[in-house]
């Protein structure tokens, strides 16, 4: 019988996971978007069992869903697939996610936040909501409007002579740097207010831009669909709580409603 193979070693240049973990953090789900390939399902699977992630949500697969030829790849990782929960848009997949991470390159798109690997774990450690990662298509990457839906953008470090990180690899190596910190059992430093989940955010955006439509604010209309996504990216990163959108959702109809007898 042949001895089995060394364990992979990834080598982020720190000798520990930095940062406090949550009492209550929960693991991040995995969200492959419009994936091509039965087979990179079945592997992107695999990495995650391997370091203790489950939760994993498919947007529009192109070949549908489930696929045959994702088992076997999976090598053994069916609790993943099983489970795997299947929808149409990455912003009903991430809808009750409080932080969410877009794996992708730099975008010149967007202004927002880029981080890298161990920032992003740090941040999801602490957090104790559900949290995402969204990866794109294999060949095309995140739609710009699907990046918007995060609060940063997660990049790896890798040779730019050589940019050639296939899906299962670009998970493999954020799951890894989750799991360096799921074992710690440091409370956090300071208890927070939970984040709000996407779902309420996507509410108080809809009120905005509507407000917003209502005054002929969106002009050039050619300009529209930029200006959301520049919205879109500034209450993204706030990291309001369910009470602080409430609260901005209740100025925004003062503002716009009639005035009020206080008499």
């Amino acid at each position: 019988m042949s001895s089995p193979p060394d364990p992979l070693v990834l080598s982020s240049g720190r000798s520990e996971a930095a940062g406090r973990v949550s009492k209550d953090s929960k693991p991040p789900v995995i969200v492959l978007v419009r994936p091509q390939l039965g087979q990179n399902i079945g592997k992107a699977a695999r990495a995650m069992l391997n370091f203790g992630l489950t939760e994993l949500r498919l947007v529009a697969p192109r070949d549908g869903w489930p696929n045959p030829e994702a088992g076997p790849a999976a090598s053994g990782a069916d609790l993943v697939l099983e489970q795997a929960q299947l929808f149409d848009t990455a912003e009903a997949a991430t809808a009750d996610c409080n932080l969410i991470f877009a794996s992708t390159v730099r975008r010149r798109d967007l202004v927002m936040p880029v981080v890298g690997p161990e920032e992003m774990a740090d941040e999801i450690a602490q957090s104790s909501g559900r949290s995402a990662i969204l990866f794109g298509p294999e060949r095309s990457g995140l739609e710009t409007e699907e990046v918007a839906l995060a609060k940063a953008i997660v990049t790896v470090p890798i040779n730019p002579e050589f940019g050639s990180l296939n899906l299962a690899q670009a998970v493999i190596l954020l799951a890894y740097e989750w799991s360096r910190r799921a074992q710690l059992s440091q409370p956090t430093v300071k208890e927070t207010e939970l984040q709000a989940p996407h779902g309420e955010l996507e509410g108080l955006i809809v009120q905005v831009n509507g407000e917003l439509d209502a005054k002929g604010y969106f002009h050039p209309q050619s300009r529209r669909q930029v200006t959301e996504n520049t919205l879109r990216t500034i209450f993204t990163k706030t990291g309001w709580s369910s009470r602080e959108v409430k609260a901005i959702r209740g100025v925004i109809r003062a503002l716009v409603g009639p005035a009020r007898d206080r008499n």
